[in-house]
């Protein structure tokens, strides 16, 4: 199950039968993204290729790709467009220049991250999840 931006819809919690979970997944997103329009009720969720329940009734790419026909936003001619900005990386927005100006310095996350988690100042379940990755990549 992906979505038409994407989006894994397969991982999501807002899929979950259990409301305690999509309780957690709102409790969460208010947390990280100050998202406070959600509850365990109304953030239920099919995925956007299905025709059941959605979470993001005001996303803008679901109806434009069912519109267009396309199986993916990444098939449509029109792709990058400002339907998706909110859901894509802005590099698809940007020009060379102004990927190289702007917006390259922030590929060091990731570095961050790792190096974060070498120093023991993650949470102990990412720094699991860094030496996991790191094992899987090197197969």
């Amino acid at each position: 199950m992906i979505g038409y931006c994407g989006y894994s819809c397969h991982l999501c919690a807002a899929r979950s039968d259990d409301p305690a979970v999509r309780q957690e997944l709102v409790d969460g997103w208010r947390k990280l993204f100050g998202l406070d329009m959600y509850t365990a009720e109304n953030v239920k969720c099919d995925g956007c290729q299905s025709d059941g329940k959605l979470a993001d009734r005001q996303c803008k790419a679901r109806p434009c790709a069912r519109k267009r026909g396309v199986e993916s936003c990444a098939q449509c001619d029109d792709f990058p467009c400002g339907k998706l900005k909110p859901l894509v990386p802005a590099t698809f927005f940007a020009t060379k220049e102004e990927y190289m100006l702007c917006m390259r310095q922030f590929s060091s996350t990731p570095n961050l991250v790792r190096m974060l988690a070498e120093a023991g100042k993650t949470p102990p379940w990412l720094q699991d999840y860094i030496k996991a990755a790191r094992v899987s990549s090197k197969k």
